[in-house]
């Protein structure tokens, strides 16, 4: 291989959303839109939850950090896509791949465990109400938390870390709207095989461990609601947990399909559809779920619309 072309390894042009180029000013403006709307929603949520007293408990310490981590996901996604629309070369280094790779893995997999955390603070509040003090005390909140972004931080760095075992010989065109790794393993000369057995064994564990929590916490969540007598009380209980959980559901299908399918099915086509739900779509919905049902928070918007 020439010197040429070792150098041009080091760059890479994301296509994604370039098959109609008559649709760009109107996909600009949707997800300019939704960007913003993410970044207020969960930004404000942070910024409510950090400044009012009653809302400094482990539910709500739990849902500021995950609305923080969703700013990250869609921060580290959106602006390179956006100047994408009017850029003519849409150029990003492997450097910038790694970079924008690193946030979006970090916030991805805190966001599995703080949701696993949720799932496991919901159970203990409601099928142990008189224990829910004594067992979610600051400090189990603090190391959850702590663990969260630990383990976001170690999964990005080892992906990262095995990006360097790779070079890159094929087509600098990657078929995306950001850098993802499963994309340039399809242009590395080098076998990636390691590399997607990693994201196999890693990814898989970390999800399965998560969704198992969530499952588990939720299934033990709706045996207590269904021994309730009162009906008002069960529905209210039932619909709450329905939209968690298709939060839940939307978010760990995606990356159940997008990271744990097998590379002999994976199809480049699918991947930008998938992609969206996870990067854009989640991050968007999650403050409205998790909040527009929320009592307290309501009440504490309500309290600060009368004095302003």
């Amino acid at each position: 291989m020439t010197q040429d072309n070792l150098s041009l390894a080091t760059e890479f042009t994301l296509t994604g959303f370039t098959d109609h180029p008559e649709l760009k000013p109107l996909l600009f403006l949707v997800f300019l839109t939704i960007y913003l709307i993410t970044m207020v929603g969960n930004l404000g949520l942070v910024a409510l939850i950090v400044t009012e007293h009653r809302l400094h408990t482990p539910m709500y310490i739990f849902l500021g950090n995950l609305a923080l981590m969703d700013s990250c996901c869609s921060s580290a996604i959106t602006p390179k896509m956006l100047q994408n629309f009017f850029s003519k070369d849409r150029m990003i280094s492997l450097y910038e791949c790694m970079a924008q790779f690193y946030f979006l893995c970090l916030a991805e997999t805190a966001d599995c465990f703080l949701l696993a955390v949720m799932a496991y603070d919901r159970y203990v509040a409601i099928c142990k109400p008189l224990q829910y003090h004594t067992v979610m005390s600051q400090k189990l909140c603090a190391q959850m938390i702590t663990g969260a972004y630990t383990a976001g931080n170690l999964h990005s760095m080892i992906h990262i870390g095995f990006l360097f075992r790779l070079t890159f010989c094929r087509s600098h065109q990657i078929n995306h709207f950001f850098c993802d790794v499963l994309p340039l393993y399809r242009l590395s000369c080098a076998d990636p095989y390691i590399n997607e057995l990693m994201i196999f064994i890693f990814s898989g564990s970390i999800q399965t461990f998560t969704i198992t929590t969530v499952i588990i916490s939720y299934l033990f969540i709706l045996f207590t609601i269904f021994k309730m007598k009162s009906n008002k009380t069960r529905g209210k209980g039932l619909s709450t947990c329905a939209s968690h959980f298709l939060s839940v559901s939307i978010f760990y299908g995606s990356l159940l399909f997008m990271y744990i399918r097998p590379s002999s099915v994976n199809e480049e086509e699918k991947d930008i559809p998938v992609a969206i739900f996870y990067t854009l779509v989640i991050p968007l919905l999650n403050p409205f779920i998790y909040s527009l049902r929320n009592k307290e928070i309501i009440k504490v918007m309500r309290k600060i619309m009368k004095i302003s």
